[in-house]
């Protein structure tokens, strides 16, 4: 029934806008703006159509995987993709906006984004596109269905793991030989993955070119209107901003850490297994007297995300439909089921209109508390942008970055202290050294994530597509990255047939665009910065958003466009001033002068 459901939609995505496809009455008769209109009033509905069934088939993809499911993921992406990337489609829409001078601003917006649409699968090439669309299908089976293992019997695994366990490991362990056997299982799905890495950007550069991109990160970049050189100048800049500071952070950290464990040498490379993240995007529970876990352990995974809700509501924002609740996929998967779903929390806007989900695996640490706040302020995105007003091509954030950047915001928001005293998570009389409380937001926020964001993300996928990695060198590489910018260091030679990059779900599902992240930090500063000091007039470091609707206003405000208006004139108009990383810096002064005592008479830099 499914199957013969997804051909009907391909036909009917291919008949609708082939060739063949209506052309205006009479074009010449027509104005530029009058044929744009027209195309848009045959494109929308099945392009809103396409989309929520692709949608929903990657959700079942992704909260059950099987083969099956997976084939069914690829039958309404290939759908999707034969009508987004349609050739007639991409003609139309480049005559149009030749003449964009004579349509308005919001129908020229509509139909570039047809064109980026277009870019990720376009028919000029059908077999390209659908090979695309299958290998990404199977790459994230591959990756979604490993079953990660602590101990093996030959080819039997005898200690089967999910994340969530290694990550329990190297959060709290200080067994250094459990945190490696942990580290290395962590890795171990990346032989699996490399091959159809190198297959999926052979087949991403060739889209990309086909719609006239040097390679599909120039592809990519191009959504913030920059060119390759221009996006990595800018990242290598916030880089930079920051490095004195992340310097100073990982001196102290690998000083620490070495003491945590017993060593008398300490490394100038901090060893991957030593730090409490896979990746070492963030370094988790190296300040003592800062048990931030100890906060929700006590509660129930439901009450995580309740409260997370309730943050908004107490903002003026609506409370989440019933659907959410019972669409979304919040918990782990119950013992004794063999269903197995994508580990890595996401929220999802399945139909551009009400049906917003989230997939996540709440457990009560506060990991999982300040996610639940962040991947809802993906879903209450979506609900402010999905209004008439807003055409169904442009409900997105103003710019990719700023969807995270909203969710950072309130990660951060989660985290201040008076929010959590009044939430009754931090009880009168039990205080906080503003100091250490400092450090570790910095240790598990943007000082240790953007040299990883901005640094090895983001200048690995660069190499990746741009220099076309050979396979034998992409684990090399990428640990030349991750030592020039994190100054992390693998615990012994990786194997040039692995890629640990791989492991990383965004270098397979999400590609190209891992700087959205490093970006949207520097967006939340801004926006933070405003807020504490121009709305509550409040320190930006013991600010409380809960219960203040004039915040929710305002964030209402920079949400509710979506797409609709350029990115850089809504910053401007709400904050005062062009994207800067100097609020962010300027939140974290204090902490430089702090690490500089503690870091005296020690060799810092690597």
């Amino acid at each position: 029934m499914r199957s013969r459901f997804f051909a009907v939609i391909a036909a009917l995505a291919s008949v609708a806008c082939a060739g063949s496809a209506p052309a205006p009455r009479s074009a010449a008769d027509l104005s530029p703006q009058a044929q744009a209109d027209e195309l848009l009033a045959l494109y929308d509905p099945i392009y809103v159509a396409l989309y929520t069934e692709s949608a929903r088939a990657a959700w079942v993809a992704a909260t059950d995987v099987s083969e099956e499911h997976t084939g069914q993921r690829t039958g309404a992406d290939t759908a999707f993709a034969a009508f987004a990337g349609n050739a007639e489609v991409i003609r139309r829409a480049r005559a149009l906006l030749e003449q964009q001078d004579q349509l308005d601003p919001l129908t020229v917006r509509q139909l570039r984004q047809m064109l980026y649409l277009a870019a990720s699968a376009p028919q000029t090439r059908p077999d390209l596109a659908r090979a695309r669309v299958a290998a990404e299908a199977q790459q994230s089976a591959r990756l979604d269905g490993f079953q990660f293992c602590l101990a093996r019997e030959g080819d039997t695994c005898t200690q089967p793991v999910t994340t969530n366990d290694l990550d329990r490991v190297l959060q709290t362990s200080t067994n250094l030989e459990e945190r490696l056997r942990a580290w290395q299982s962590s890795k171990e799905v990346g032989a699996v993955l490399r091959d159809g890495l190198v297959e999926l950007r052979g087949l991403r550069n060739g889209v990309a070119r086909e719609m006239g991109y040097r390679d599909f990160f120039a592809f990519q970049v191009d959504n913030y209107s920059l060119t390759t050189e221009q996006m990595m100048a800018l990242l290598d800049r916030l880089v930079e901003e920051v490095r004195p500071l992340y310097v100073q952070l990982q001196c102290w950290a690998r000083h620490e850490l070495a003491q945590r464990y017993g060593q008398s040498e300490v490394p100038t490379l901090i060893p991957a297994h030593w730090l409490g993240n896979r990746w070492g995007q963030s370094w988790p529970g190296l300040v003592e007297g800062v048990d931030m876990d100890s906060l929700v352990s006590s509660r129930e995974p439901e009450w995580v995300v309740q409260q997370a809700e309730r943050f908004y509501v107490s903002m003026g924002f609506p409370s989440l439909p019933q659907s959410f609740w019972e669409q979304s996929d919040l918990y782990p998967v119950p013992e004794g089921e063999t269903r197995r779903k994508n580990a890595h929390a996401s929220a999802w806007h399945v139909d551009l209109q009400s049906d917003v989900r989230s997939l996540m695996s709440v457990e009560p640490t506060w990991e999982w508390f300040t996610t639940t706040h962040h991947e809802l302020g993906h879903i209450y995105y979506y609900i402010s942008y999905s209004r008439p007003e807003v055409p169904y091509l442009l409900r997105e954030g103003a710019n990719r970055s700023y969807h995270e950047g909203i969710g950072d915001l309130i990660s951060l928001a989660a985290s201040q202290e008076p929010y959590l005293r009044e939430i009754g998570l931090l009880p009168e009389g039990q205080e906080i050294d503003e100091m250490r409380w400092l450090l570790d937001s910095a240790l598990t926020g943007p000082i240790t994530f953007l040299p990883w964001s901005a640094g090895v993300m983001s200048h690995f996928e660069r190499d990746l597509y741009a220099g076309e990695l050979p396979p034998e060198e992409i684990n090399r590489r990428w640990w030349e990255h991750v030592a020039r910018f994190q100054g992390i260091a693998p615990p012994s030679e990786r194997p040039a047939e692995g890629c640990d990059a791989c492991t990383k779900t965004h270098i397979n599902d999400d590609p190209g665009q891992y700087y959205d992240y490093a970006l949207a930090n520097v967006v939340l500063y801004q926006l933070h910065d405003h807020i504490c000091r121009n709305i509550l007039q409040q320190d930006p470091r013991a600010c409380n958003y809960y219960g203040r609707r004039e915040v929710g206003d305002f964030l209402r405000a920079v949400m509710s466009p979506g797409a609709s208006r350029d990115w850089q004139e809504v910053l401007v108009e709400h904050t005062g001033r062009e994207l800067t990383a100097e609020p962010m810096l300027e939140y974290y002064r204090p902490l430089m002068q702090y690490l500089e005592e503690q870091n005296r008479g020690r060799t810092c830099g690597f």
